[in-house]
């Protein structure tokens, strides 16, 4: 027994089962994760059905199911997203089995989505214009709405129209047309027409600006302040990064000195991401930022133009950030570069530059992409140094627009990691925040997925046009 044991152990493979367990592990909790977060994301989009419940002590409740529970007492409940915030003071209410008469989902419910205190759920009452009565039958309410209703920003009571609602019990509620976005009758809609209504719901969410201190409306500009600041940060780090990289591997004499840089630069990409935050907002936002303000600016005084955090500040913190990563990755592929190929390109005549520049960098390029695919996977993913450089809560204007000279990099702006950490702990109201926070990790996982894979399919071409290289 201790002869088969001891060769059981110097065979590896009681090592090499060790490793599939926990290379198995691993992959069944980041696809856990990954289910959680596309149903609770991509469940947030679907029209589901108004429920009227009538209780024991004869008052109605109205609300789509979110979930069911026991209660501490063991009595099973259920949560119901009643909405009607300016009514109720709250979204959601738990609601005990054994105080439910009836359940009916009656097909003239509806849903108003608003600007403000976010969904209504009820009846319609009544049309008015101006206080004046229009109409008081539901039905011609309802098809009345739709021409009335407007996706553009509130014209400021321009609109004469209003609509007054009641909620389960009764309690009326007036709500001006403009501050309508849409009316629903989820129970009165078919299959295809929740498709097409689940369909528009993540379109509105990917193009439109937030809204209710970002808990509802769209993450458009967090999502194009996260594209654009990897960008900016990709095409700042890459030069400097392979730069740094060829001087190591193909000028600096190897030795001591060298050896201890690459030591710094190892050590550099485990350094806690706050501290870069620290010293891009000391170094770039006052110290560089200060400077141009006070040579080119100085007019805006006090007020600051770039002396504040802006997107250009927040790339290159990042920039700094992630290039350790870059430098190791292409030092990594100018090693994996056969000697042969720089004797052979040295022996017909070319000089050491020509043979980087035209043999060596063109063969080492699969491996500064892959350096730069983890710069930018790591850049999009980080808060902490954006708090301190540039990112916001919600800016009013982005960094690209109409207005000369179109791009402004001191602008501030949004980002979808900031926007989950706003949203899932700084809301002042985190049950109804709850479904953006996954509907955001959502989308921010789906960008970096984006990126990536744009970055690998770039590197597959290097490697097929160079399939000499071993890297």
């Amino acid at each position: 027994m201790k002869e088969w044991f001891r060769q059981f152990m110097a065979s590896g493979e009681l090592f090499i089962w060790g490793c599939g367990a926990g290379l198995s592990l691993s992959v069944f909790m980041i696809a856990g994760l990954m289910v959680l977060i596309l149903v609770n994301g991509m469940g947030y989009f679907w029209p589901a059905d108004l429920v009227e419940l009538t209780l024991k002590d004869g008052k109605h409740v109205i609300g789509q199911l979110a979930g069911e529970d026991v209660s501490p007492k063991g009595i099973p409940r259920i949560r119901m997203k009643i909405g009607n915030r300016d009514l109720y003071g709250l979204d959601y209410r738990w609601i005990n089995t054994d105080q439910i008469v009836e359940r009916a989902t009656p097909a003239d419910l509806v849903m108003v989505e608003r600007r403000e205190w976010g969904n209504f759920y009820g009846r319609l009452k009544t049309l008015l214009k101006e206080d004046q009565v229009v109409t008081e039958d539901a039905e011609t309410v309802w098809k009345a709405l739709p021409p009335l209703l407007s996706d553009t920003e509130p014209t400021d009571g321009l609109n004469p129209y209003s609509v007054l609602l009641a909620e389960a019990n009764g309690r009326e509620k007036a709500v001006a047309v403009d501050q309508v976005l849409r009316v629903l009758r989820p129970n009165d809609l078919s299959t295809v027409e929740k498709v097409w209504v689940y369909v528009g719901n993540i379109w509105t969410v990917l193009t439109t600006e937030p809204r209710e201190a970002n808990t509802e409306g769209g993450i458009f500009p967090a999502i194009f302040g996260t594209v654009m600041m990897v960008m900016i940060m990709s095409f700042i780090v890459t030069p400097f990064g392979v730069i740094g990289a060829l001087y190591l591997r193909e000028y600096a004499r190897q030795g001591i000195i060298v050896r201890t840089v690459r030591i710094a630069v190892n050590n550099l990409a485990g350094v806690p991401s706050i501290v870069f935050g620290v010293f891009g907002l000391g170094f770039f936002v006052y110290g560089v930022g200060g400077t141009i303000d006070a040579l080119w600016f100085s007019e805006k005084l006090p007020t600051p133009t770039f002396g504040t955090g802006g997107i250009l500040w927040a790339s290159l913190t990042l920039a700094l950030l992630t290039v350790p990563v870059v430098i190791v990755a292409t030092e990594e592929g100018l090693a994996a570069v056969p000697r042969e190929y720089r004797e052979g390109s040295i022996g017909l005549g070319a000089t050491k530059w020509e043979t980087i520049w035209k043999v060596v960098l063109p063969t080492a390029l699969p491996g500064i992409l892959t350096g730069l695919i983890l710069a930018m996977a790591r850049a999009a993913g980080e808060v902490a140094p954006l708090m301190l450089t540039g990112v916001v809560k919600l800016a009013p204007a982005m960094p690209i627009d109409g207005t000369w000279p179109f791009i402004h990099l001191d602008r501030k702006f949004m980002h979808l990691g900031f926007h989950i950490y706003d949203v899932g702990f700084q809301s002042p109201n985190v049950e109804a925040a709850k479904p953006m926070v996954f509907v955001t990790t959502l989308v921010l996982i789906g960008v970096v997925v984006t990126l990536n894979l744009a970055g690998i399919v770039l590197r597959n071409r290097m490697r097929r046009k160079y399939a000499g290289s071993t890297v």
